[in-house]
């Protein structure tokens, strides 16, 4: 059974960075289409970032220019650089991975596998 495990979450300044890891057991990342998503207080669940396993990324739009998000098949390892944060960042992050077509890595539905999720806090 597929298992994800998220890190790297924590406090930041507003401005600051973090990179988020979660590390796929069970199977190979690289069978998977895998995706950040994020659950601010009070807030539904959205994507943030996806990569299918062409490693074709889509990035959301508000989000352009600050978050990256990458994998690393051989660490079994998927990434959220996380640059100029915001307090509006301020959120619980989810990693996940499934089936996602390239036009749907943003969506909930794409995805079978959820982690536990890390939390980040963005302070000034």
């Amino acid at each position: 059974q597929v298992q994800l495990v998220e890190s790297g979450g924590g406090s930041a300044q507003v401005g600051g960075s973090l990179r988020l890891s979660c590390i796929v057991s069970g199977d190979a990342s690289s069978r998977y289409s895998m995706a950040w998503f994020r659950q601010g207080p009070g807030k539904e669940r959205e994507g943030v970032a996806g990569i299918d396993k062409n490693n074709s990324t889509r990035v959301a739009e508000s989000l352009k220019g600050r978050f990256t998000i990458s994998k690393d098949n051989a660490k079994n390892t998927l990434y959220l650089q996380m640059n100029s944060l915001k307090p509006e960042d301020t959120a619980m992050y989810y990693c996940a991975a499934g089936g996602a077509y390239w036009w749907s890595l943003l969506w909930i539905s794409g995805y079978n596998y959820w982690g536990r999720g890390t939390q980040v806090t963005v302070s000034s």
